[in-house]
């Protein structure tokens, strides 16, 4: 193998010249790998099939099922179920010199016991004694009403209609994310489910105007509190929201709608329970996992995967494969990348170069990313991955070849940080514009930023979402539109300012969590000893947003406005905005994105007849959008349609300017269109 002597990543960053040694490392370990996977499998996409090896199996020539899995340091290893009686040591599996155990069920003996739905378990004996286990492999896992224990279930696939299934999720097209859960989606109270969001909620989704969904929560997790991100199955789609099949018609009609279906991975760690997930599966501690410390993510209480090893990267990879081939989700939103990379877990300050390349830094986990996305870009060129990294490790989402991981996109997690900060510590009067506009707007040309106002995080109890933190308790008895209500006025105005900045300036694609558009009022409050295992702030009251006496109606409104707004023109596309004017006494910001004309002024009272300010070129500006349009709960004072005609003036170099005049009124952005 010839080794790169340098690469396109250094060559176009001076800062990263001197840490080149340690990237074109990172690089041949990377190609290193690639090359005895594909030296013994062919490609990297005909290694990632364990899913096709591991579990159960049907042997067609023999007519009858193997089962198989990876526990090396094992000393016995059964299988058990209603099957056979529930007798745990009647069926011993065999052992190979690679560690995997297997036994062959002929369909003559155990077929008419061995059916679909049958429950499983393994009882392993091993260093830490004799344990009932689910399989890491098995593709459902459902649990007892009675008992609430997990197990494991026998499943045949059902033959899945995929025909006209012909979606691309296309990288040219504006990612318009609606981040979602499954479980929480609907109004009831209760747990929702695949059928639910197919029927209720995916036409919501493509009314509001966005083309893609972020779906949490797909890999099956014992605690539903967690969020779905502490994962103890890693190939079973959870079964509280329904069956296999029903996610499959889920992402099929996604489809039909022009939605892409965006699953979020959990390949960071995973939870730590022995009767539920893989933690210890073959008796000892160093199995999925490195020995002791190295092993545990101390700050979420779990465990994390030694990318290292190469029967471990063959289940985080054959993973990755998995739902893309099986339920053709279209790419990837990866959790807790950071974590990944760093040995400390991105627990420090990333204050110098050398915190992205010393020894914190986790090489393996940085190849097995890069080679996870070699295998999504490998199955599907227009499948999107998304890196959830805080740190800003360099070359995230620079292509491959040029020496970084591959990622699509980032999440820039700096904008709702900064939102957040502003609104709970920073007077109205003492915004800073110039720290706004740097937050906005800091991304490295070519990597490709998700902007968002705010997180599922916030919308937790604890925390506060954009609308709570400005409206509070004033929301629950003074959103009704006759209401006159000051703290409502400026929570209004200001959450559709906040959103429309983020869109316009903060990156190339945008993601909204389900509800917040519309500032649904409460928390998320997961069912728990202390709400009596309640469900009432487990779901989203869509009705809100629907009934027309209310002013949530209005922000939704607002919300479908912006999103048409910024496809019809192109805005994500655009890159950068160019910035025109800050006028910090009138806390006036302006720029443009092609032939859109931002203003915005975020001044509490300060509204100024016959506002001045430079535009990109002369013609005539008609106002397309405002946040102050009476539609959108505002006060009407600039009128959709309404034109303002530029004129010009040389400076002393002779240079021609071009000015419009506007009413610029206090705590409204308005989005201007420039004709000709």
């Amino acid at each position: 193998m010839s080794e790169k002597k340098s690469l396109p990543i250094v060559e176009a960053d001076e800062w990263l010249k001197p840490v080149e040694e340690e990237i074109l490392l990172r690089h041949n370990l990377y190609l290193q790998r690639l090359e005895a996977i594909e030296g013994s499998s062919g490609s990297i996409v005909d290694y990632a099939n364990g899913y096709r090896y591991f579990g159960w199996q049907y042997d067609d020539t023999l007519s009858g099922w193997w089962f198989r899995e990876w526990l090396p340091e094992a000393y016995d290893v059964y299988i058990f179920g209603d099957f056979n009686g529930w007798q745990r040591t009647q069926l011993r599996l065999e052992k190979d010199k690679n560690g995997v155990w297997s036994i062959f069920l002929p369909e003559a003996m155990y077929g008419y016991r061995l059916t679909h739905g049958s429950l499983y378990k393994l009882h392993i004996h091993g260093a830490n004694g004799w344990h009932d286990r689910i399989p890491a492999y098995a593709k459902r896992v459902v649990q007892d009403d009675e008992t609430k224990n997990y197990t494991a279930q026998f499943w045949i696939d059902e033959p899945f209609d995929w025909s006209e299934d012909n979606f691309s999720a296309s990288k040219s097209t504006p990612l318009l994310i609606y981040e979602t859960h499954v479980g929480m989606a609907q109004e009831r109270e209760g747990v929702g489910t695949y059928r639910e969001f197919e029927t209720k909620i995916l036409p919501k989704v493509r009314r509001a105007g966005y083309n893609a969904i972020q779906v949490m929560a797909i890999a099956e997790h014992p605690y539903y509190g967690s969020f779905g991100y502490h994962v103890a199955n890693f190939f079973a789609p959870s079964s509280r929201f329904g069956t296999p099949e029903e996610l499959k018609s889920l992402i099929r009609k996604a489809h039909s709608m022009g939605i892409a279906v965006i699953m979020d991975i959990v390949h960071a760690h995973y939870v730590k329970n022995l009767n539920e997930g893989i933690n210890e599966l073959d008796g000892s501690q160093h199995h999925y996992s490195k020995e002791g410390g190295a092993g545990y993510q101390q700050y979420w209480d779990s465990k994390t995967f030694d990318y290292g090893k190469r029967e471990v990267e063959h289940f985080l990879l054959s993973n990755v494969k998995y739902w893309m081939d099986v339920f053709h989700f279209d790419g990837y939103r990866f959790d807790g990348v950071t974590s990944m990379l760093y040995h400390h877990h991105g627990y420090t300050d990333f204050d110098c170069r050398e915190k992205f390349f010393d020894q914190g830094v986790n090489r393996d986990a940085i190849v097995y990313l890069t080679l996870a996305n070699k295998l999504i870009h490998s199955l599907n060129p227009a499948a999107i991955t998304i890196a959830e990294d805080v740190s800003g490790m360099p070359g995230m989402c620079n292509p491959i070849e040029d020496g970084g991981v591959g990622f699509d996109y980032r999440l820039g997690m700096a904008i709702p940080d900064f939102w957040i900060k502003l609104l709970k510590d920073v007077p109205d009067e003492e915004w800073n514009l110039d720290e706004m506009w740097g937050v906005m707007t800091s991304r490295l040309p070519g990597v490709k930023t998700v902007a968002y106002a705010e997180s599922h995080d916030q919308a937790l109890v604890g925390d506060k979402t954009i609308a709570f933190r400005l409206m509070d308790k004033e929301m629950y008895f003074a959103m009704n539109r006759a209401s006159e209500n000051l703290v409502i006025e400026r929570g209004m105005a200001l959450h559709k300012m906040i959103r429309l900045m983020t869109i316009s300036t903060g990156g190339d694609a945008y993601l909204n969590f389900m509800g917040n558009e519309f500032g649904h009022p409460e928390w998320i409050d997961f069912p728990r000893e202390g709400n009596n295992w309640s469900y009432a702030h487990a779901r989203r009251q869509w009705s809100l947003a629907s009934n027309g006496f209310l002013r949530y109606s209005q922000l939704g409104e607002f919300d479908r406005a912006m999103i048409r707004l910024v496809k019809k023109n192109r805005v994500l596309q655009n890159g950068y905005p160019w910035k025109w004017n800050t006028d910090y006494d009138n806390k006036t910001l302006v720029f443009s994105h092609r032939n859109l004309l931002f203003v915005f002024n975020w001044h509490p009272e300060a509204s100024i007849p016959d506002y001045i300010t430079e535009v990109p070129r002369a013609g005539k500006y008609t106002v397309e959008l405002t946040t102050d349009d009476p539609r959108f709960g505002g006060h009407g004072r600039n009128s959709v349609g309404a034109e303002h005609f530029s004129y010009s003036v040389k400076d002393e170099n002779g240079n021609l300017h071009h000015y419009i005049k506007i009413y610029n009124t206090s705590r409204t952005a308005v989005v201007f269109k420039w004709h000709r």
